[in-house]
This record gives structure tokens, C-alpha cells and sequence, in this order.
């Protein structure tokens, strides 16, 4: 008998510190994860009983707080709602948030770690509790220049400084209203949400970080020109051999330089330079042959592919495909095709690195954050990513990208009086699918820099007749002009 309480005493004792330690997990360690969940219904609801801070941009608030006289206390608005909600994300209490809403609720509910002394006073001082200030490191000329020449097109624009990696536009596509979705009808909210779900455009996809990728098709060619350089086996002006046609290794597919004029296809030579600016297909896809597909991806990754950038929501890892490529696959990466995948931010980032000497920045939306004193409690962070490639690796690049925009291929690229480097590319999609057309580039002028990236998909709403010259690039063109104050 006293065997058998020994053992239950023992299962006891055992479910007792099982059920301690599950415990002491979840509320310890847990918690700060539970708490900022944008599924936590009952989390969000306590919420806004305090009210939460704004989100800023140039000092101005885009969204805000405001006393709504209900149970709630407050309600959430956007401003301009269409034109930064793949910035800002949304902010409900029974779909949960996203965008900065979700990535700095810690922040603007007054709940980080960072503000714990700031709300200890305002207890004692008796004033309400609040959320800190989010300032945003969007330039807002830039943002309106990328929604207004995105227009009604399926897309994205990113820009960002190369020096610091604060992103200054960020635009996707359709876009929606996050005020549909911020408001205290709970059914009304519910039938908005499953409206924009249902939209067959996903508007709700944020093209510019995550969503549905697309290949990048030619603008990769700046990579593998990277990869090249950084291996030796090509210099900029080096003669390359550039037949008219060449079969991918292995198979009965032949390959095509895209119709530029005599320089592509001539069946004879050519340059890495005149290649990059005349976006010829073969010379790369024999590049990367030469490369192989593990130097390829080792250079794709030194750029940040297959890896999430927390901007500070997480991107979806653009992605260079797995080891053990054959030739004729290896070849297709080479111009940016096969299962090559990539968001505007990444390619912005290659060009952001070029354009700051092959130093790749950490990119952000925060310059600061801020107390509803204005007591500034965290700056921007100013962090290298790394340096891809080397600072006359990125010299080379800038000069053959300068002379694709002056003299090649990405034309509409080019600002008056300003030295504009650029690289389109017209992804394939399939045989009978439209185009996913991309600009990405830098430009400086009087000590102010910018990249960019463009992404329209569905060829632009022109099927496989667009071209990222003829579209993109003109995006591109205007969206830089703006940060340049041209």
C-alpha cells in the first residue's frame, strides 16, 4: 500500500513541476511574445484603453489615435490611408495588425521594455498612459511619386539611402484602406477583411517585401556581373564570346540575345560592359556556367538572398535555388530565370550596395521613436549588413550601369544633369503568362543619394508586349527625381 502512494506521490510531484515549468515559461519567457502577437485578440483589446502612439512621417502623423467615446476609448485613423498602408499596415481588434503597426506595437502601445521608467512616472504623475512616437524614415515626396506612378498597375517600389539604409519610399500595389479594417464594428471590419481577401488582386500582399515573388530576369545580371569581377575570370571591357544563339548544356534549348540592335547577337564578340548594357543573354548564362551555381549563390547571399531582412517587419528571403543546379539550370539563373525569385527591397539593396562602394546596409523604416514628451528613446540603427563585394568591384558596376541608362538599354532612366546608373530586366513568367517587368538604380546629386527598385507584374497590364525599360524604368526615373528634388 504504501508502495502505491509513493508512486502516485511521485506522478504527482512530476505533474506538478510539468505543469510549473510550462507555466513559468508561457508568463517569463513567452509573455513579450504573446503580448505583441497580432492575433491576440485580448491583448489588442486592453490596448486601447491606452492611447496609442502616432506614426510620423517628417514630423507629421500618418496614423493616429483619437477619443472615440466608447468602450474602447480610442480609434485608430490613417491618413492618406491608400498611400502608406504597406508601410503602416493595419490595426484591428479582431483581425490583429500588421506593417509598423504589428513589427512596433511594443513602441507605440507603451508596452517595449525601452519605456517602462517613462510609464513608471506617468503613473505616479497621474497622466494617461500613452504609446511613444514612430518616426518613419519615409520621404513623403518620394512615396507620393511612387504611388502616383504605379497609377493602376500590379506592383512595387522601394527606395532607399545607401548610406544608412533607411528606406524612403515603400509602395505596393493595389493598395487598401486600413481605417476599413481599424474601425469598432466588428462585423462590418469581418466583411471588409474577407472582402480584400477575396480580391483577386491581393491588395493586402505587399509586393515591395514579401507576396508572391517574382524572377527577377535580367536586373540578376548584375549579381553574376558582381560574381564575375570578384572571381577574375572577366573585366569590364575584356572580350566575352557572344554567338547569336547558344544551346543550354545538356538539352535541345537554344537561347536568344533579347533584339537591342547589333551589339547582342552579332556571332562574334563582346564586353561584360556592352553585355550589361545591352541586357545580352547569352554572355551571362555562359558567366554563370563558368561561375557555377555555387559561386552564384555564395554571391546572391553575400547581397542578402535567402535571407529575411527585418525592416522591422520581416521580408520573405528572396531566393537563389538549392545546391546541385545542372549546367543548362545554372545557365537560366544567369539572366535571372530558372528559380531565381526576388522582392523590390532586395534588388534596391544590390543596387544601394553598389552605389555605397559595396558596403551593403542593414535597410530600416525607424529613424526614431519618441516618448509623448518627445524624450527620444531609440535612434535609427545604422548597421552593415556586409560588403559583398569589393569597392572597385562596385566602381566597375556603377560605370557599366551608368552607361546602360546613358547609352543602353534602360534609357528612360535618365535625369538631366544627373549621372543615373540603372539595369532593367523583362522576367518570363511561362509560355503564355505576362512579363514581370524591373527597374533598379541609383543616382546622386548634391550629396543626396538614392536606389530604387521597380516591379510591375502582369507585364504592366500590357501581357508580354511591356518591357522594363519602356515601364519600370520610368517609375524608376520619377521616384529618384523626387528624393533628388529635381
Amino acid at each position: 500500500m504504501s508502495k502505491s502512494i509513493r508512486l502516485v506521490g511521485v506522478f504527482v510531484l512530476v505533474m506538478f513541476l510539468a505543469l510549473f515549468g510550462s507555466s513559468t515559461y508561457i508568463q517569463v519567457f513567452q509573455a513579450p511574445s504573446l503580448a505583441d502577437d497580432g492575433r491576440n485578440t485580448r491583448s489588442l483589446l486592453a490596448s486601447y484603453q491606452v492611447q496609442r502612439g502616432p506614426i510620423l512621417v517628417d514630423g507629421t502623423p500618418i496614423v493616429d489615435s483619437v477619443p472615440d467615446g466608447t468602450d474602447y476609448m480610442f480609434q485608430r485613423t490613417y491618413d492618406q490611408p491608400n498611400l502608406y498602408s504597406a508601410v503602416t499596415g493595419y490595426y484591428s481588434a479582431n483581425q490583429g495588425a500588421t506593417g509598423i503597426e504589428q513589427a512596433m506595437n511594443g513602441e507605440l502601445s507603451g508596452a517595449s521594455d525601452s519605456q517602462f521608467f517613462t510609464s513608471l512616472q506617468r503613473l505616479f504623475t497621474g497622466d494617461r498612459p500613452a504609446g511613444a512616437a514612430v518616426e518613419l524614415t519615409i520621404d513623403a515626396a518620394a512615396q507620393e511619386a511612387a504611388l502616383a506612378a504605379l497609377g493602376d498597375q500590379k506592383g512595387a517600389v522601394v527606395a532607399i539611402d545607401p548610406s544608412t539604409g533607411g528606406i524612403l519610399a515603400m509602395v505596393s500595389t493595389p493598395t487598401f484602406d486600413p481605417n476599413s479594417l481599424a474601425m469598432h464594428d466588428d462585423d462590418e471590419v469581418i466583411r471588409n477583411y474577407e472582402a480584400l481577401l477575396a480580391d483577386p488582386d491581393g491588395p493586402m500582399h505587399n509586393r515591395a517585401i514579401a507576396g508572391d515573388l517574382n524572377p527577377p530576369g535580367s536586373v540578376f545580371k548584375i549579381i553574376v556581373a558582381a560574381a564575375a569581377l570578384e572571381a577574375g575570370i572577366a573585366t569590364p571591357d575584356g572580350k566575352l564570346p557572344n554567338p547569336a544563339e547558344w544551346k543550354l548544356p545538356g538539352t535541345d534549348h537554344t537561347i536568344y540575345n533579347p533584339v537591342h540592335g547589333a551589339k547582342c547577337g552579332d556571332g562574334e564578340n563582346t564586353t561584360l560592359r556592352t553585355a550589361l548594357e545591352m541586357s545580352c543573354n547569352i554572355p551571362f548564362a555562359q558567366l554563370a556556367v563558368k561561375l557555377g551555381d555555387e559561386q552564384l549563390r555564395a554571391m546572391a547571399e553575400a547581397f542578402g538572398f535567402n535571407h529575411a531582412f527585418a525592416v522591422p517587419m520581416l521580408s520573405t528571403p528572396s531566393t537563389y535555388p538549392a545546391d546541385d543546379l545542372d549546367d543548362a539550370q545554372t545557365a537560366l539563373t544567369g539572366f535571372g530565370q530558372f528559380d531565381v525569385r526576388t522582392t523590390p527591397l532586395q534588388m534596391a539593396l544590390v543596387s544601394a550596395s553598389v552605389a555605397n562602394g559595396g558596403v551593403l546596409m542593414q535597410p530600416t523604416l525607424v529613424e526614431q521613436v519618441m516618448t509623448p514628451s518627445l524624450q527620444v528613446i531609440e535612434r535609427q540603427h545604422i548597421d552593415e549588413f556586409g560588403s559583398p563585394i569589393s569597392e572597385s568591384t562596385a566602381s566597375a558596376l556603377a560605370s557599366m550601369m551608368r552607361d546602360s541608362v546613358a547609352t543602353g538599354v534602360a534609357s528612360n532612366a535618365r535625369i538631366d544633369g544627373v549621372e543615373v546608373a540603372g539595369k532593367t530586366g523583362t522576367a518570363e513568367n511561362g509560355p503564355d503568362e505576362p512579363y514581370s517587368l524591373w527597374f533598379t538604380g541609383f543616382a546622386e546629386h548634391e550629396g543626396v543619394q538614392v536606389a530604387v527598385a521597380v516591379v510591375l507584374e502582369d507585364g504592366g497590364g500590357m501581357g508580354q508586349s511591356g518591357t522594363g525599360n519602356g515601364l519600370a524604368a520610368t517609375i524608376g526615373q520619377q521616384v529618384m527625381k523626387a528624393v533628388l528634388e529635381i
